[in-house]
């Protein structure tokens, strides 16, 4: 039988993995913004029909990669400044957020949850208005597991400090 804190080393250890992670993909999409503002949507349609070609040719209705080159041709230079932007500001808010509660700031905590949450609703929207994806339900679940850990994480840190304050 575990003892409480026991529990507690794996809340805890659980909540900076998914801190972790959760910076990490603030930084992947970094990344990706920035690699979107310096590629040219011509670029884009030559790796497509290299990605695409060969298999088109074997097979004119593979799924896969017509939906690809049909993406690569419709995409202009605004989808990519858009995509960039998307990209480059879910990436720094998070990437801040993230490293702020690392940083055990007391005002960090809540801000990530209004940040993941926010996430959480527009992911749902998605799920129930747009498409349903085996990624975005991932993301939300562990979106929703990252809210719940910051919550529990949050209110040790405010017994902690209130408990030095007395």
């Amino acid at each position: 039988m575990q003892t409480t804190d026991q529990k507690q080393d794996i809340v805890d250890r659980a909540f900076k993995i998914s801190l972790i992670l959760k910076g990490l993909d603030g930084l992947l999409e970094i990344l990706s913004g920035l690699l979107l503002l310096a590629i040219r949507p011509e670029q884009i349609q030559k790796i497509s029909h290299h990605l695409t070609d060969s298999t088109l040719a074997r097979s004119p209705h593979s799924f896969w990669a017509s939906h690809v080159a049909t993406w690569a041709s419709n995409l202009g230079k605004g989808s990519l400044i858009f995509g960039a932007i998307y990209l480059l500001s879910h990436g720094i808010v998070k990437l801040f957020v993230v490293v702020q509660v690392w940083r055990n700031k007391s005002w960090a905590y809540p801000l990530l949850l209004i940040v993941i949450g926010l996430f959480v609703i527009y992911q749902v929207y998605y799920l129930i208005f747009k498409k349903v994806t085996a990624g975005m339900i991932a993301l939300t679940v562990f979106d929703l597991i990252i809210i719940y850990l910051t919550f529990i994480e949050y209110r040790r840190h405010k017994a902690r400090h209130n408990f030095a304050d007395s």
